[in-house]
Parts: structure tokens; sequence; C-alpha cells
């Protein structure tokens, strides 16, 4: 075979071996891509179960620091003020709107509890209330 025939030859299935390669690597290429969106997806989620989480250990400590501070107000016999008034401005305004006051009293002891809804970052979640009580001696 000639020079210049050999060269084409050898040019022609290199030229075929090279779009093999290319097409291989488009398709890598798409596989990688559909991994990266798979891998975001959870990252994503394990990052906003994080934050969740977050807010609710928030809604707890509210909900601890309410009931200590109305327990306190309505501790006092000749309070004036609502002791759940006091509790709701002891918290965050964003928490304080749906919280909600139970008061007991037993004996010379004062029971009040706070529970504060926990808000969801996604509307597919519902929580429970977050519950914490206080007890006080009476005045």
């Amino acid at each position: 075979m000639p020079k210049v025939m050999r060269k084409r030859a050898q040019r022609g299935q290199h030229g075929i071996r090279a779009v093999v390669r290319d097409a291989r690597g488009a398709r890598e290429q798409g596989q990688a891509a559909l991994e990266y969106v798979g891998v975001i997806t959870l990252l994503l989620f394990i990052a906003l179960a994080a934050i969740q989480l977050g807010i609710a250990a928030y809604a707890v400590q509210q909900a601890g620091t309410a009931s200590r501070a109305a327990a306190r107000a309505a501790s006092y016999n000749e309070a004036t003020g609502n002791y759940q008034q006091t509790g709701k401005a002891a918290m965050s305004d964003w928490l304080a709107d749906e919280t909600v006051f139970e008061k007991s009293e037993a004996g010379d002891e004062i029971k009040v509890t706070a529970k504060v809804r926990i808000p969801a970052l996604l509307p597919v979640f519902e929580f429970p209330r977050a519950e914490r009580s206080a007890t006080m001696p009476l005045d």
C-alpha cells in the first residue's frame, strides 16, 4: 500500500475511535450530572433537617423561658399584670403569637405550662407543640 493511502487509513481509524470516545465522554458527563443532582438533593434535605432541628430546639428553649416568666408573674398575689402577657413578653415575637399558657395552683405553689407551636420549614410537616412547665412558690 502506498504511503499516502496508509496515512489516510490510519486517520480514518483514529477518527472513528475519536468519535466513539467523544460519545462515551458525553454519556459519562450526563451520568455525572445526574449523580450531582442526586447528591445536591440529598445535601439540601440534610441541611433543611438540621435547620428544622435548630428551630425545634429554639422553640423548646423559648417555651421554658416563657413558662418561668409567666410562673414568676402569676406567683405574686398582688400582681396586676396578666401572667400570659408576661410570658409572651419574655419570648421571641414570632413564636409568642400562638403560644398557649395553662395555670394550676396546688397548695402554696403555682405551676404554669407554656405550649409553643414549632414552625415547620416545609408545609408538608407538622410538629407537636413544645411544652415546658415551671413551678413557683406563692407569695
